[in-house]
């Protein structure tokens, strides 16, 4: 059976209008919503959810319109069949672990017509709880549990009520680094077989990057980009969108001609092979993409002045004048660059980002 949800939305926020308009199909994967904070992601995913009410738009899950502002369709939350994974979890206090999931498959079957026996509900729980390995905690109530047990017991109680999409808003936002990076992989491995669609929330590019096919970009409640991860990370498109991948060089360009381009910020000139595509107005390079000249007179240079480096574990982070960054390892620091700053880094053509801003 093949899954999809679309979504065409639009609503009056305090300080900015919501819109945005995507469709998902697995098994295609996961589909990301990145975005920085206060952008509209948690509140795409309500509405959604139908916590939250559109001003306009639809909704459509697997054929069934959930919500449709001008044939005045909103259906009720309990009817969508929408898992939600809160970002504090939202696990019920005073239940414990297998309290909560067993409530799940009780008010799922409801909403359906059915009515369980108490121990079937109880063989249904066990099952959800093997499969996220907490069947040892079953007992516990949740403000016993650590951080990463009460998202596994969340996830396994959305999932006994067996949602036709699950979301995830910031799955991994309360938890610290390396428990953070332990659970990516727990989750990844659950979600492996997981043949329905699934939304995550994240400000995090690590976290789409790792998680999602195709993603979504939202800046001030505005959709600036939608597609593919991988294509998106290499070809942004747009100064929002190469931002929020995590692109720290991104300058305005004054475009002479269709292979040159001139930096004000930089005072650099720029030549390039290829043409330079149409409405041009910035370009992004990574970091870690800047290098030292190839060879003596070389062209598409900056001049590195005044350096401040940020020392990490592994690499180095130099920002120089002009807003200039660049990432180096620190075995090719000790061993191309002597531990010495360059004067000039080169811009390779290929790495070159041509953004519209």
């Amino acid at each position: 059976m093949c899954m999809s949800l679309t979504v065409a939305i639009e609503k009056q926020l305090k300080d900015m209008v919501l819109n945005v308009s995507f469709g998902t199909d697995s098994p295609d994967g996961i589909t990301g919503i990145l975005g920085a904070s206060g952008c509209g992601k948690s509140m795409t995913l309500k509405c959604i959810a139908g916590i939250e009410t559109p001003d306009r738009g639809r909704i459509v899950l697997n054929g069934r319109v959930l919500f449709d502002s001008e044939k005045k369709i909103n259906v009720r939350v309990q009817e969508r069949r929408v898992g939600y994974l809160f970002q504090d979890y939202a696990l019920f206090p005073d239940m414990t672990v297998e309290q909560n999931i067993i409530t799940a498959i009780h008010y799922s079957n409801l909403s359906k017509g059915q009515k369980l026996p108490k121990e079937e509900e109880e063989k249904r729980a066990e099952s959800y709880m093997r499969l996220v390995h907490i069947e040892d905690i079953k007992n516990s109530y949740p403000g016993k549990l650590s951080g990463g047990q009460q998202q596994r017991a969340a996830l396994a109680r959305i999932l006994a009520s067996e949602p036709e999409v699950l979301m995830l808003d910031e799955p991994f936002s309360a938890l610290d680094t390396f428990l953070r990076e332990r659970l990516q992989l727990e989750l990844l491995e659950l979600l492996g077989g997981y043949d329905k669609d699934i939304l995550m929330v994240t400000h995090s590019r690590d976290e789409i990057y790792r998680f999602c096919s195709n993603m979504l970009i939202l800046e001030n409640g505005v959709q600036t980009g939608y597609g593919r991860t991988v294509d998106i990370f290499r070809n942004p498109g747009t100064v929002a969108a190469a931002r929020l991948t995590g692109c720290k060089n991104i300058v305005p360009v004054q475009v002479k001609d269709a292979h040159h381009m001139f930096l004000p910020r930089w005072d650099a000139h720029l030549a390039v092979k290829g043409d330079i595509p149409e409405g041009t107005t910035h370009i992004g390079i990574r970091a870690h993409d800047l290098r030292r000249p190839e060879h003596a007179g070389a062209e598409n240079l900056v001049a590195c002045r005044n350096g401040r480096i940020l020392d990490d574990p592994f690499e180095l982070v130099v920002v120089f004048e002009g807003d200039i960054w660049w990432k180096v390892s620190k075995e090719i620091w000790e061993k191309e660059y002597q531990k010495t700053l360059p004067a000039q880094l080169f811009l390779p053509e290929d790495s070159i980002l041509y953004l519209r801003g």
